[in-house]
């Protein structure tokens, strides 16, 4: 028994957890010790006026859950009238409606370049040897690539022109030529690489040709051309898909 400690005992004694003869001792030590009791009073006191707090705060909690339960149970949802509910779907169809209209809007020429127009990327090797051909394709690449598609053009067609079974030189003369504005030649160049089916560049040129006749404003010869590309399955056929669903 810690009998020199006088908080815990005096915590034993109020909440009565001392034998007999702790209690008759620790009496007797209050009658002779008047701070000790008067310490032992206080900290009754404490107790019980905390002990009262704590049931009025559990009273509180429990009558505020009760008036919840109350409140709920005399709530009446509104009633909304049979019409009134028609015309908010309907107002809701309307809406979607709209929205998806909104969004599959046509789509002009001029979006459809800036979305999908990239120039044709050359490879970038050279071709061997010193012939004549093989030196103004250089050239010609050279301006190509510093975008000045008007000497590009020139110098491809020569060397077209001398070899007419060039088809990447006949494809990038129409890449030039796009570039350079002049449509009627771009498609010429788009045309050939197409008719002569014996090459690797009829994809990008079908595509470029599409292109072209979306700058000319030539829609249905556009559409056409796009239709085919998307049957091919090849690179563009995803984009030209997009552009038929909202070109028509």
């Amino acid at each position: 028994m810690k009998k020199n400690n006088s908080s815990y005992l005096i915590e034993k004694y109020n909440i009565g957890e001392m034998s007999d003869s702790d209690k008759q001792w620790f009496e007797k030590r209050l009658i002779g010790d008047k701070k000790l009791r008067d310490e032992a009073n206080l900290r009754r006191s404490t107790d019980e006026i905390l002990e009262h707090q704590n049931i009025i705060s559990l009273r509180n909690k429990l009558s505020g859950i009760e008036r919840r339960r109350d409140a709920k149970k005399h709530f009446i949802q509104p009633k909304i009238p049979v019409h009134l509910k028609y015309a908010a779907v309907l107002v809701g169809i309307v809406l979607i409606g709209s929205i998806s209209l909104f969004f599959r809007k046509n789509i002009s020429g001029d979006e459809i370049l800036n979305r999908y127009y990239k120039v044709y990327e050359p490879p970038t090797a050279q071709r061997s040897g010193q012939s004549v051909a093989n030196v103004d394709f250089a050239r010609a690449l050279e301006f190509y690539n510093t975008h000045d598609y008007g000497n590009a053009a020139i110098l491809f067609n020569k060397v077209v022109e001398r070899n007419p079974g060039d088809m990447q030189s006949e494809l990038l003369s129409g890449v030039a030529n796009f570039g350079d504005k002049k449509y009627p030649e771009a498609k010429q160049s788009f045309v050939n690489v197409i008719n002569d089916n014996n090459n690797f560049f009829i994809e990008n040129a079908k595509w470029y040709l599409a292109l072209c006749y979306v700058k000319t404003d030539e829609r249905k010869k556009a559409i056409k051309q796009f239709e085919i590309i998307q049957e091919d399955g090849g690179i563009y056929s995803n984009d030209a898909k997009k552009i038929i669903r909202r070109y028509k």
